[in-house]
């Protein structure tokens, strides 16, 4: 590498401490504002740089991968998960990428916990009544929901965030279920309590909550198709906490119109920001906008391990975080 400092462009507003140690580090272009980069911006940017911070937000496909100039040697995502970067044809142009993976692991579960509960126990039926001043007073039967304690709990994609809702789900009582593209070793399973079902339709079937913790691949797309969710009881719950291109939103929103299911909980949807209405007005449904991974601390640990990958890299060896295609 060469002795001058790294050319960085961020494309997002970063926690104040992590934007001011990029500035230390390397020759830095920071965003004035917090609102998504253009295609054009981000082409621009792809051109003149060394390396490119993106967020979840910034789409880097083969077509913007394919103008980016021949200085740009890192994508060093600010996030864990990479399906919006075309990682094959990073690598193929002789870019890396990296990411920041754990540091999301307990909020995220952290979240998923508080969406069930919000979801079993009708938690924002009971806020807006507050807020809009009707409550005339307690009544034995108002407000009913259901006790998590008992229930079986299927766990779409049991990696570290599937794991650690796992571990809480536990203490609430719950029976844990998953279903994986590999099953853990007989420890793993036993520290939960775990049973693993090879068959994702059989699992469904039986659970009384389903929670989505699977990364968006070209294998897990609708992988909660019409069809899978028709196996749910109709007194079964989802939570989705991971992306939402993993289930089909309008088949979910039908059959939560429907009465088909009992309820939903989503921090994540099908096309970002434009959320099927039905969702919106049905008073089974929690949505949240993306905020599974919403604390600052997690936010600055996020922004440590953006910095480790960038000034690994400046110093001439591979980033920590690096990801490849055949991990995906």
């Amino acid at each position: 590498m060469p002795s001058k400092r790294l050319s960085v462009v961020v494309t997002r507003r970063l926690p104040e401490a992590v934007e001011t140690r990029l500035t230390e580090l390397f020759d830095v272009r920071l965003r004035d504002d917090d609102t998504p980069m253009t295609r054009a911006e981000l082409a621009a940017a792809m051109q003149d740089t060394d390396v490119l911070v993106p967020t979840v937000t910034d789409t880097i496909d083969a077509g913007l991968i394919g103008q980016a100039g021949e200085r740009l040697r890192l994508i060093a995502s600010f996030g864990a998960g990479v399906d919006h970067i075309d990682v094959a044809t990073a690598r193929s142009r002789g870019i890396l990428v990296s990411n920041t993976p754990g540091v999301v692991t307990e909020d995220t579960a952290d979240m998923t916990l508080a969406l069930m509960l919000s979801v079993t126990r009708r938690i924002p039926e009971g806020l807006s009544t507050m807020q809009a001043g009707d409550w005339t007073g307690w009544a034995p039967t108002a407000f009913l929901g259901g006790r998590l304690g008992g229930r079986r709990l299927g766990i779409l994609g049991m990696g570290r965030i599937g794991t650690a809702v796992a571990r809480r789900a536990r203490a609430f009582g719950m029976q844990i279920h998953y279903h994986n593209r590999r099953r853990l070793r007989p420890e793993a399973e036993a520290a939960v309590e775990a049973t693993y079902w090879d068959s994702l339709d059989q699992m469904v079937a039986r659970m009384d909550i389903l929670s989505v913790n699977c990364p968006h691949t070209p294998s897990t797309f609708h992988l909660l198709n019409a069809r899978r969710l028709k196996l749910m009881k109709p007194s079964a719950v989802i939570v989705n906490t991971s992306r939402g291109e993993v289930i089909d939103e309008n088949a979910l929103a039908r059959m939560l119109k429907s009465g088909e299911l009992a309820g939903a909980g989503l921090d994540v949807y099908e096309h970002g920001t434009d959320v099927n209405p039905d969702l919106r007005a049905l008073p089974n449904v929690v949505l949240l906008p993306h905020m599974g991974s919403a604390t600052l601390e997690g936010r600055i640990e996020m922004g440590e391990k953006v910095l480790l990958n960038v000034k690994t890299f400046a110093d001439g060896h591979r980033p920590p975080d690096q990801v490849v295609p055949s991990m995906l």
